[in-house]
C-alpha cells in the first residue's frame, strides 16, 4: 500500500520563560531576597527546555484509520499540530502525501464578529478548500452542523457546542485525503457525538486516511483498525488497536497521589484540611485511571488540628461539561463520624461498580464540622475513566448513549 504519511524520528522542543517577580519597595525586595536565598532559587534559570515530543517515528499507508493514545501531556496534541504543519518539528522530517484538513481546537479559523454563514467560508479557506467547492458543500456543512437557525449570528453568540458542530462540519466535508481530528468529541451532546464518529467512518469507507485522538477507548476501538500510544513525549508502541490498547490500560495502574495541603484556593475554618486524594483499585493499588464497570475507591487523606466530632465529608463529581453528575455523602448514607481525633487520617469512599461513562472528570471536596464549613475546595483536581465491560456481557456500552450505567436486565413472559 502507498504510504501517506511519514514520520521520521522527529522531535519537538519549547523553550519555557520562567517569570521574575518584582518587587517595588525595600520592604518587599529585603524579605524576596532573603527567602529566595533560603531556598537556593538563585540558580533557577531564567528559561529551560520542554521536550514534547521525542524520536518518534512511524508511517500510515493510505486508507488506515488511526487512533492515538495517551494520558494527557503525552504529546498527541503537538504530534497533531506538526502533522497538520501548525508547527515544525525542531529535529526530523515529515512526508505527507495529500490534502490534510484538521480540527484541533474548537472554533478554529473562526471570527467571533462574523456570521455562522460568513465563518464556514473563511474556515473552509482556512482548511484549504476553494469558494466553489465550499459552496457546493454548503447546504450538506449546514444541515450537519444543525445551526441553521443562527447562521446569520455572530459566533460569539454560539455556545461551545455550536461552535465545534460548525467547525467537525466544515472539516469533515471538506472530503481530505487526510483527516485529523483532535478530542472532538470532547465537546457536544451524546447524539452529536454518535453523528461525528458515523461521518468520519463514512470518510473511512471511502478510502481516506483518519487520525483521531481520543481519551474514550470505545470510540478508538469502533472507528480505529490501527493505534498509537504515546507517553511523555515519546512512542510507546504503534500497531493493531486491539494489541495496543491493553498496553496502554496496563500503564494506566501507575501511582498517582494528588496532594492537596499546599491548595490556597480553599474556604472553611480550617479545624480540618483535605492533604492529598488517590484513586484505589480493589487490590488497594494506586491508579491513575478509573474504569467504567470496576471496583474504585476515592481515598482521601485529612488533618485535624483538634479531637472534632460531626464531622460530615462530601465529595462531587462534574462531567467535562461543568454538570454535577454524581454525589458521595456520608450524612445521607447514615455514616457520619461522630469523632475524629487530632492527627492525620484516611478516608475511603468505596464504589463497588463504577457507572460512569468514559471520559474527563473534575471533583470538588467540602467537608463541615458541628454545621460549620471546615474545608471547601472547589475543582479540588481530576480523573479519567476508561470505557469498561459494565454489564460484564463481554461487550462495551454504546458509545454516546448514556452518562451513567444502570444495573439492569431483561425478562419475557
Amino acid at each position: 500500500m502507498s504510504v501517506a504519511i511519514k514520520v521520521e524520528n522527529i522531535s519537538k522542543k519549547y523553550i519555557i520563560k520562567h517569570k521574575e517577580s518584582t518587587h517595588d519597595t525595600l520592604r518587599e525586595k529585603i524579605p524576596a531576597a532573603f527567602k529566595k536565598a533560603l531556598s537556593g532559587d538563585f540558580k533557577r534559570p531564567s528559561k529551560e527546555e520542554f521536550w514534547a515530543l521525542q524520536n518518534i517515528n512511524f508511517e500510515i499507508n493510505k486508507g488506515d484509520r488511526i487512533g492515538i493514545i495517551g494520558r494527557n501531556g503525552a504529546g498527541k496534541s503537538t504530534l497533531l499540530k506538526v502533522l497538520s504543519r501548525i508547527v515544525s518539528p525542531t529535529k526530523g522530517r515529515v512526508e505527507i502525501e495529500g490534502r490534510v484538513a484538521s480540527l484541533l481546537e474548537v472554533g478554529t479559523g473562526f471570527h467571533g464578529d462574523l456570521s455562522g454563514r460568513e465563518n464556514i467560508f473563511l474556515n473552509g479557506a482556512i482548511l484549504g478548500m476553494t469558494k466553489k467547492e465550499i459552496t457546493s458543500k454548503f447546504d450538506e456543512i449546514v444541515a450537519f452542523s444543525e445551526v441553521e437557525q443562527f447562521l446569520d449570528t455572530p459566533v460569539k453568540r454560539y455556545s461551545s457546542g455550536m461552535y465545534v458542530r460548525l467547525a467537525f462540519a466544515v472539516a469533515a466535508h471538506l472530503d481530505p485525503e487526510i483527516l485529523i481530528m483532535d478530542e472532538v468529541l470532547a465537546v457536544g451532546d451524546s447524539a452529536f457525538q454518535k453523528k461525528c464518529l458515523g461521518k468520519m467512518k463514512d470518510v473511512a469507507s471511502t478510502g481516506r486516511t483518519i487520525l483521531f485522538v481520543s481519551h474514550n477507548m470505545a470510540s478508538i476501538q469502533n472507528l480505529c483498525d490501527k493505534c498509537l500510544y504515546l507517553k511523555n513525549g515519546e512512542m510507546v508502541t504503534y500497531g493493531k488497536t486491539e494489541d495496543v490498547i491493553p498496553v496502554y490500560l496496563r500503564a494506566s495502574q501507575e501511582v498517582q497521589l494528588l496532594k492537596l495541603s499546599d491548595r490556597t484556593d480553599r474556604s472553611g475554618t480550617g479545624k480540618l484540611k483535605f492533604t492529598a486524594f488517590n484513586l484505589k483499585n480493589k487490590q488497594g493499588q494506586n491508579v491513575v485511571a478509573a474504569h467504567c464497570g470496576d471496583y474504585l475507591n476515592f481515598e482521601i487523606e485529612i488533618d485535624a488540628v483538634n479531637d472534632l466530632s460531626n464531622v460530615i465529608i462530601s465529595l462531587g463529581i462534574d462531567d467535562n461539561m461543568g454538570q454535577r453528575i454524581a454525589h458521595y455523602n456520608n450524612e445521607i448514607t447514615n455514616q457520619v463520624f461522630e469523632k475524629i481525633s487530632q492527627g492525620k487520617h484516611k478516608i475511603d469512599i468505596a464504589t463497588p461498580k463504577l457507572p460512569l461513562k468514559s471520559g474527563e472528570y473534575t471533583f470538588t471536596l467540602y467537608c463541615t464540622v458541628n454545621g460549620d464549613i471546615a474545608d471547601w475546595i472547589q475543582d479540588a483536581g481530576s480523573f479519567t475513566v476508561e470505557s469498561g465491560d459494565f454489564y460484564r456481557s463481554g461487550k462495551l456500552p454504546p458509545e454516546g448513549q448514556a452518562s451513567i450505567f444502570i444495573e439492569h436486565s431483561f425478562t419475557l413472559k
